[in-house]
């Protein structure tokens, strides 16, 4: 189920997708769930994104008893 964000003052899509999934590599997809906003560069405080649900990834790095 996707959840809701509210932007804060100077949020970019980048910054959001790193805050919320810990990573800058699913920005495409928050933009695609939220296309009206799809040419904001730098959102002001208020706005409401939705979030899609995504499956994080671990680092493959990790050995299998830490994943």
């Amino acid at each position: 189920m996707p959840t809701k964000y509210k932007t804060v003052s100077g949020d970019t899509w980048d910054f959001i997708s790193y805050k919320k999934y810990g990573s800058c590599k699913y920005t495409d997809k928050v933009i695609a769930e939220n296309i009206k906003y799809m040419n904001v560069v730098m959102f002001p405080a208020g706005v409401e994104l939705i979030l899609p649900d995504i499956a994080v990834e671990t680092a493959s790095t990790l050995p299998p008893w830490k994943r």
